[in-house]
């Protein structure tokens, strides 16, 4: 007997909310679009850093996010379903904690 994998079972944690994602990332690609033209147009070092600083606390939000989605569902399901998907969910959950952290 064949597993599927939990990803083929179960659809992702974030995709009840996957317009409010796309809404926020088209954001954030206007902002860095918006950071690129202060470049080009020479604009003074501090504002750039500014724009730079909330380009950044808008990325770690999704990411926040994602992985609060990611905890709360795909992990979730792995634990209630037990076995190695289990802790692979966990490992991969840990591995993207430490990622953000160090961000």
């Amino acid at each position: 007997m064949t597993t599927m994998p939990l990803t083929e079972i179960h659809p992702h944690g974030y995709i009840t909310d996957k317009d409010k994602y796309l809404q926020r990332l088209r954001r954030i690609e206007g902002q860095a679009r918006g950071i690129s033209r202060m470049v080009d147009e020479e604009k003074y070092c501090i504002d750039i850093l500014t724009q730079i600083s909330a380009l950044t606390s808008a990325l770690q939000a999704v990411g926040l996010g994602l992985l609060d989605d990611h905890l709360k569902h795909c992990v979730l399901d792995a634990v209630r379903m037990d076995g190695p998907d289990a802790q692979v969910k966990i490992k991969e959950a840990s591995a993207a904690i430490a990622r953000l952290v160090r961000s």
